[in-house]
């Protein structure tokens, strides 16, 4: 049921498309949606019964904004902006890169080719993507050979070593024709594309005259030059005559989740194929696999094919025009099946993760929610937890961990190297650097305009609490609830305390929220031990460092940044040392002195 500044709002909605913007009690934006109609689609939240991730995310919804553009063309634009920007939680959220190399021509007057999982709109060319990282490399090893373009930095004023050894064309002495270059590009182009009868025949004949001559290692050498080549260029068999770079994505649809298989069709082969599972929290599902296109082909890893199949669901103009390329739907043939074959396997990837999806939802949103409600605040999101590890208070850490939803979210894990004031009570200390880290986390938060906490968990009791409500109310301005993870004296999670006087909050032990409060705590704790060793082992490191002599400051931190450990450098070569522009002598007198 709405509320009644909910209800005025909708009644103000315009029969035009756009986007709408929906936020939460926080005045965080939880969800962007775009609409031919927003009247109509903004209202059917409101006045339409829900089920699943939808219903929760109405539960949130305490207003909303909106804008209106002039086609659905530009809402749709408008829409992955917003995302974009906003991250919100209940949108699809695609992380950057395909984790797939792709093998590259670059766009220079004297070109390069290499190997980069970064796709950029700088007019080189580009290959793949492949699943073998390794293949892919010796493929183009193999290519700077056969073909090569250049190798070195170029205006050397002499020839470079890989000149002589017959793999760059000479930019390091002379000014190479750049129809040179063409022709080589063009070799490069049809190798990549399948061409590959006649070097793979070459190389046979090659690896069988060097068995024949008892040359096994060169023999050996050719054997897995061949297996490469079939591992980036002729990895599955030929499924048509077409070689059309095209992806083709499939769906299935079931109890408000999407399943989603993309497959990658490069010289007329299946070269790879990758799946994405998400809830759809609106009416309109094809809006939302829509949104899923766009946001995959707007990262900057992935490069676009000449043509997309997609289901004939989906509205193929507007989808054609932002993406300036052929959108299609199969109607026949090999493409057809390949489609079907699509949504086959998105069918068969969500019935086999719906019952996983329905015990992991209760061991972690469900845990969530038991701790939220607990401590009598409303539905969220993120807790963050924080704890301190120093030794009688010299080298001072903390560490923060985030949880979304009941998992861990590493990404955004953080370490902080404190200032260490020590003073002459624990108490003290701890309080002291409970401030300094609050007020470091929170600051930035503020400073970059990122989405808070729904809750903080102290490692700790009273103290830290108030320390950290201090920082935040008085120095921020911030009103985020805040708790305290109290352990027993056998260090194990014993109860979760809350409030002005640090009341305990009862959580049944054998609980999914109670579990929860335990990895939470178990988390942060080892986080912050494995930051502390880490940083001892440095400090400790480079004092050893500090008494040897001819080792200065500059060439400490070139040790410590490259070694790490004083058991490395022992391993260490002079040679090893040396790499690093450390004198021969000095090197010597580092070998001798950590002995």
């Amino acid at each position: 049921m709405a509320s009644e500044h909910l209800e005025h709002k909708l009644a103000l909605l315009p029969d035009l498309p756009g986007c709408y913007l929906m936020k939460n009690l926080n005045a965080q934006i939880i969800y962007v949606g775009k609409a031919k109609n927003l009247k109509n689609r903004v209202r059917s939240y409101f006045k339409s019964s829900h089920t699943g991730k939808t219903e929760r995310l109405v539960a949130e919804i305490v207003d909303f904004e909106t804008i209106i553009t002039s086609t659905d063309k530009e809402a749709f634009l408008l829409e992955i902006t917003l995302i974009q920007k906003y991250q919100p939680y209940y949108n699809i959220r695609l992380k950057q890169g395909s984790g797939y190399p792709y093998i590259k021509i670059t766009n220079e007057r004297d070109p390069r080719i290499m190997i980069t999982g970064e796709i950029k709109k700088d007019g080189a060319y580009y290959f793949g993507p492949y699943t073998n990282v390794y293949a892919a490399e010796e493929t183009m090893h193999f290519l700077q050979k056969v073909y090569p373009l250049r190798r070195c930095s170029g205006h050397l004023g002499r020839p470079c070593l890989y000149y002589h050894m017959g793999q760059c064309l000479g930019a390091c002495f002379r000014e190479v024709p750049e129809v040179e270059y063409q022709d080589q590009i063009e070799k490069i182009k049809r190798f990549l594309n399948g061409n590959v009868g006649a070097v793979k025949q070459k190389l046979t004949r090659e690896m069988n005259t060097a068995a024949s001559s008892l040359q096994f290692e060169r023999a050996a050498e050719l054997r897995d030059q061949l297996h490469y080549i079939d591992a980036t260029v002729e990895k599955q068999k030929i499924i048509s005559n077409d070689n059309t770079p095209r992806d083709i994505f499939g769906y299935y649809l079931d109890k408000g989740w999407m399943s989603v298989q993309i497959f990658f069709i490069r010289q007329a082969r299946l070269m790879k194929r990758t799946k994405r599972l998400f809830p759809v929290v609106t009416d309109e599902p094809m809006e939302e696999l829509s949104t899923f296109i766009l946001q995959f082909y707007n990262r900057k890893n992935n490069v676009l094919p000449k043509e997309i199949l997609v289901p004939k669901e989906l509205d193929h103009q507007v989808l054609s025009e932002i993406l300036q390329i052929p959108v299609k739907t199969p109607v026949r043939g090999r493409k057809r099946e390949l489609q079907a074959l699509a949504n086959k396997n998105a069918k068969l990837i969500l019935n086999e993760k719906f019952r996983l999806l329905e015990l992991d939802e209760r061991q972690t949103i469900g845990a969530q929610n038991e701790i939220l409600t607990a401590l009598g605040l409303p539905a969220g999101h993120v807790i963050e937890a924080f704890d301190h590890s120093h030794i009688q208070g010299t080298d001072p850490v903390s560490a923060m961990v985030s949880f979304i939803d009941g998992r861990p979210d590493k990404h955004h894990y953080r370490k902080y190297k404190l200032k260490g004031e020590v003073e002459h009570q624990q108490g003290a200390d701890e309080a002291a650097n409970t401030r300094e880290v609050i007020r470091r986390r929170y600051t930035r938060l503020l400073k970059e305009g990122q989405n808070l906490p729904d809750l903080i968990l102290m490692d700790g009791g009273i103290i830290e609490m108030e320390a950290a409500k201090d920082v935040l109310e008085n120095e921020l301005n911030l009103f985020i609830p805040v708790a305290g993870m109290v352990k027993n004296d056998k260090h194990k999670t014993a109860q979760l305390i809350y409030g002005a006087a640090g009341q305990p909050v009862h959580l049944d032990p054998k609980s999914q929220g109670f579990y929860l409060l335990q990895r939470i705590q178990d988390e942060v704790h080892r986080f912050a031990i494995t930051f502390h060793r880490q940083t001892r082992s440095k400090n400790a490191l480079s004092s050893r460092l500090e008494t040897i002599q001819g080792v200065g400051p500059k060439t400490r931190t070139k040790l410590l940044k490259h070694f790490g450990s004083l058991k490395k450098i022992k391993s260490a070569s002079l040679e090893d040392l040396q790499a690093l522009g450390i004198s021969k002598t000095v090197a010597q007198t580092i070998k001798l002195s950590i002995q």
